[in-house]
């Protein structure tokens, strides 16, 4: 998540031919990982589609599928591991976590976007595979403990069921877990369920560090029947975490589906340092989301 002054015309000729050969000769666009992905998926992808890793930032990874978003924040001493994809999907990430040279056994903490079987699914699977810890938000915590949607889930019986998880620790908004010298705060950002959480970090590479975010999906999308203009207080805290969001100074920002935060826009537009204030940005269009789903209840 990187001839001058010259007094006889030949020498200049020389100099122009140069550096028209050195322009063609040099490579250009995305770092091969990064087009190689840009390659193998397409915009709202399959969720369980294998899709190859690409470095993001510094010690920072994409491991997911094509559809579905798994980061891993890479350390000497232990990684951290945000979501998991599906159970088919957590097998995706396990295999492109060892192909970028890591041991899923180094993996000491685990996260979630959101309590969906989709980001969350095979959340069992690597808790029981690495041995990791891990890390929920209270909201989030009887779902992740039992893989049953809660009622207060405006998608509430759209989602299967996932296998539980241990959940070693509850975490309150802005705390930061850490893995050796690698580590993530959380942001609370409710709003698509009771427990999205927002992570942000910060990667370094060749001295120069860049704050990444990895952003909650955080659409207004619900079962039918649900109004979220019915939930007032809700809807509060919706907007209050997308306001958590939108004021972190963020250099690179993915969510928890890829094409949610424009990943395959801003590899056509030249990579993720083209980001311009993707935090605000992405906050910004789920509020006129929200906006938008509001202004449909009251017209109904």
């Amino acid at each position: 998540m990187f001839g001058r002054l010259a007094g006889v015309a030949a020498l200049s000729l020389l100099t122009a031919c140069s550096a028209s050969l050195a322009n063609e000769e040099e490579p250009s666009g995305l770092p091969a990982d990064q087009q190689a992905f840009l390659d193998a998926c397409e915009p709202w992808d399959e969720w369980d589609k294998p899709a190859p890793p690409f470095k993001i930032y510094g010690d920072s990874y994409y491991v997911g599928t094509c559809g579905i978003s798994a980061i891993l924040i890479t350390g000497n001493s232990g990684h951290i591991l945000l979501d998991s994809g599906t159970v088919a999907g957590a097998r995706v990430v396990e295999s492109n976590i060892e192909s970028l040279g890591f041991e899923p056994n180094d993996i000491l903490l685990l996260g979630y976007s959101h309590e969906h079987y989709d980001h969350v699914g095979g959340m069992a699977y690597l808790q029981e595979l690495t041995g990791a810890t891990l890390v929920s938000l209270a909201a989030g915590a009887a779902v992740m403990r039992t893989g049953r949607d809660q009622p207060g889930d405006p998608q509430s019986g759209m989602h299967e069921p996932f296998a539980p998880v241990r959940v070693d620790i509850i975490h309150q908004d802005g705390d930061a877990m850490g893995a050796g010298q690698s580590s993530a705060r959380s942001i609370a950002t409710p709003g698509h369920t009771p427990g999205g959480t927002s992570w942000e970090w910060e990667s370094c590479e060749n001295q120069v560090c860049k704050t990444i975010v990895y952003a909650d999906s955080l659409s207004p999308v619900s079962a039918d029947g649900y109004r979220f203009s019915d939930h007032p207080d809700y809807v509060v805290k919706y907007r209050a975490g997308l306001d958590r969001l939108a004021a972190v100074d963020c250099d690179i920002l993915l969510a928890a589906h890829p094409s949610h935060g424009q990943l395959f826009k801003w590899f056509e537009k030249g990579g993720l340092l083209a980001m311009e204030a993707p935090c605000s940005a992405y906050a910004a269009k789920k509020h006129r989301d929200l906006d938008a789903r509001l202004a449909k209840e009251a017209a109904e």
